[in-house]
């Protein structure tokens, strides 16, 4: 997935996914997403990009920019999220020489790389109310002071956000300004779980392992029908950037040319042993203990996944703290396979 324009998919057959080579598939929800971004990428319109972890995002956006009549110009992505809220405001804005300690020359802010191109605001339902002030204002005016300067900058660049939340609720509960939200909904795209786009799966599947037999030195083939089978009945709460990173290990680890049920991690080949909190308890009754520890790896295994397996990050997605992660991975004997 930090791969932008895979060579590999300006091949397919349907006119979207080669207009958009960036976002592979070629499932109706994914052709409907390519259909708003037809309408709306050659405009300077604000887009909100809504979606689970892993789907893509990103790569939405990238479609919008490089889809644009602004294709040449930057395209500057903005983690909101991964950024200190006392240093967010410099990283967008910029500052002078002097306007804070340690500021010991000029920097300019993503805006202002922006210009001609596009800001991607990522998490952007992690931004503090202050900056949400000051970001409806720049949405509104195209233009900004730098932190402890006078001088107004302006700015030609396009907004495109992106959060996994629901902005509503976050409105709702007073957490994100309504007037902002107005401002950034001019156009909703909703990115789809990888469970809703299932027929993509082979395809993503073909592409990573290209891509890692590429990068790992591999020759991997394929994979076997049986094993493509259970890729297909497991429901992938990592998205596709689980499918990215248990195809990694798999190309790694695969003991033929072609990948088979017996590199499949255990949780997607027999997903079965779990027992789901909505389903009926079996006839011959189950250890609790077992089933709780179970699905408590399956969730650790998980969060790891969906964060490349930083530690601080997933510890972050389970809300515990990191000490408490690292407790529990050796407990559950959870390594990285590739380590």
């Amino acid at each position: 997935m930090d791969e932008p324009f895979p060579e590999e998919n300006k091949s397919q057959e349907t006119s979207q996914s080669t207009f958009y080579p960036c976002v592979i598939g070629q499932s109706k929800v994914l052709l409907d997403v390519f259909t708003i971004i037809e309408k709306v990428c050659n405009t300077n319109t604000t887009v909100l990009i809504q979606g689970e972890s892993g789907t893509g995002k990103e790569l939405i956006a990238q479609a919008l920019h490089y889809g644009s009549d602004r294709k040449n110009g930057p395209f500057v992505p903005v983690n909101c999220g991964a950024i200190p809220g006392e240093l967010l405001e410099s990283e967008l804005f910029g500052h002078e020489k002097g306007a804070f300690t340690h500021a010991i020359r000029t920097r300019l802010g993503r805006f202002e790389l922006a210009d001609s191109g596009t800001v991607f605001l990522d998490e952007v339902a992690e931004m503090s109310p202050m900056l949400q002030v000051k970001l409806l204002r720049v949405l509104q005016e195209k233009q900004f002071e730098r932190i402890g300067g006078t001088k107004t900058i302006i700015s030609d660049f396009r907004v495109i956000a992106a959060t996994n939340k629901n902005l509503e609720d976050e409105v709702s509960k007073g957490r994100f300004r309504e007037d902002l939200y107005y401002r950034l909904t001019v156009v909703p795209i909703k990115a789809p779980p990888l469970r809703d786009r299932i027929s993509d799966i082979p395809l993503l599947a073909e592409y990573f392992i290209e891509k890692f037999n590429r990068s790992k030195k591999r020759a991997i083939s394929g994979i076997s029908e049986e094993a493509m089978r259970h890729l297909l009945r497991y429901p992938w709460p990592g998205n596709v950037r689980e499918l990215e990173n248990v195809v990694e290990r798999m190309v790694l680890l695969s003991h033929g040319e072609r990948i088979g049920c017996d590199d499949l991690p255990e949780r997607i080949l027999r997903p079965e042993k779990r027992v789901e909190h909505t389903g009926e308890i079996p006839q011959q009754g189950f250890c609790l203990s077992d089933q709780v520890a179970e699905f408590e790896k399956g969730l650790i295994v998980q969060a790891l996944d969906q964060t490349n397996w930083v530690k601080n990050r997933a510890a972050k997605l389970l809300n515990v703290n990191r000490t408490t992660l690292l407790e529990k991975m050796k407990r559950y004997g959870i390594e990285k396979e590739d380590e």
